[in-house]
């Protein structure tokens, strides 16, 4: 099999795949639709970041695609539904980059708290600004999460462990840690906090979810934090509260237009304005996480291409499997309809196959069976598999 590999995937992943038999490509940049069609002719599997999207219409260019891996958190940037209905697997990286977040998060919250930026461009300037003013301990201060997933929550530790005094809010009813308190609603939250992170995913109704009416509930000279999604925020909004001095400061890491490749030009209307830290999408981007998401994804890539298994995908049903997939493994991904099992076995019964063990998946509209025979599968097996109409994709792997 090809693999493809996007946006500067930590050098790990190409290492794992190659050592495992792949032949990998690497590219630095991200790609546009045309671009990436074009890049994946013959390819197999594909690793992609944030910036590179997988729409439906490239998934119908290059039905050969078996896996994508999203070397991230978020898995906005792909047609999780149409890579399903494609039979194209998907996996992400959900944890492995979550403490690097949470580290830049404290950080930017502590730099604002002190307005570390402003005495930093002073001194740079030559302007020797020591003096306390305007200058807060956030021991004492109340922090409001909006999101308490991964991220959130391991925030909510750590902030507890600087003194703060923790509020979250989530559309699940979360359990809170240690002595974080949760809010009914967004706006108890901001009319109860100093300082405002956001921590949502990546789903569509959360696009524009904060904008003007959002920032004017906020007490006055509150802090401000998006390190989740870029489109989540309107900047412009944000903006005004900023140059009005209703916020204190803001520290943004994710915009809604962001330049493909390293050393792109960057615009933004936060740009120049003091006590706003404006950092290029760096949240996980620590050697550790990078190193840890290229380790994890890689191996869900191979686990997938070697034995089938889906487990901790983000779009199919999810099997756990051996190593080996004895003599020959079938992996029949299918509509999740009623009599499909029996209709596939009828298949293998016919046709002579000896099922050694099967295990069967369903999660919503697909189904997910794996059948691992002794011996090699009968003749026009394939076929017939690939002619029910209930079937989305149909894999023989064998040894």
């Amino acid at each position: 099999m090809k693999v493809l590999l996007l946006e500067n995937v930590h050098e790990i992943a190409v290492r794992t795949l190659a050592e495992a038999g792949f032949e990998v490509e690497t590219r630095s940049g991200a790609l546009d639709e045309a671009e990436l069609v074009e890049a994946l002719e013959g390819v197999s599997l594909l690793g992609i970041r944030s910036k590179t999207e997988v729409s439906a219409a490239v998934l119908r260019a290059r039905p050969e695609l078996k896996a994508i891996g999203a070397f991230c958190i978020g898995t906005n940037q792909i047609d999780l539904d149409a890579a399903a209905q494609a039979g194209t697997v998907v996996f992400n990286a959900p944890f492995s980059n979550t403490r690097s977040v949470v580290e830049l998060a404290m950080a930017e919250i502590i730099a604002m708290a002190r307005h570390l930026t402003d005495k930093n461009s002073a001194l740079h300037a030559g302007v020797w600004d020591k003096s306390a003013k305007g200058s807060h301990e956030v021991r004492g201060r109340t922090l409001g999460i909006i999101g308490y997933g991964n991220i959130g929550s391991q925030l909510s530790v750590i902030a507890e462990a600087f003194g703060m005094q923790v509020y979250y809010y989530d559309l699940d009813d979360k359990l809170p840690l240690g002595n974080a308190r949760r809010c009914e609603t967004i706006e108890e939250l901001l009319t109860t906090c100093e300082t405002v992170t956001l921590h949502v995913d990546g789903r569509a109704g959360n696009a524009g979810h904060f904008g003007a009416e959002q920032f004017a509930l906020m007490r006055p000279r509150t802090l401000f934090l998006n390190l989740s999604r870029g489109f989540v925020v309107d900047l412009e909004a944000l903006r005004d509260s900023l140059a009005s001095g209703h916020l204190a400061g803001a520290a943004v890491d994710v915009f809604p237009e962001e330049p493909k490749v390293a050393g792109d030009p960057f615009t933004s209307s936060l740009q120049g304005l003091p006590n706003v830290i404006l950092t290029p999408h760096v949240g996980g981007s620590t050697e550790e996480a990078q190193q840890d998401i290229g380790r994890y994804v890689s191996g869900k890539l191979r686990e997938y291409a070697h034995t089938g298994a889906t487990t901790m995908s983000v779009n199919v049903p999810a099997v756990a499997l051996s190593q080996s997939p004895g003599d020959t493994r079938i992996l029949h991904l299918h509509r999740n309809v009623p009599g499909v099992l029996a209709r596939v076995n009828t298949i293998l019964s016919e046709g002579g196959a000896n099922i050694d063990s099967q295990q069967l998946s369903t999660r919503g509209e697909l189904g997910y069976a794996v059948t691992d025979l002794a011996g090699a599968l009968p003749q026009d097996t394939e076929r017939r598999l690939r002619e029910l109409e209930e079937t989305v994709e149909v894999r023989v792997i064998t040894t």
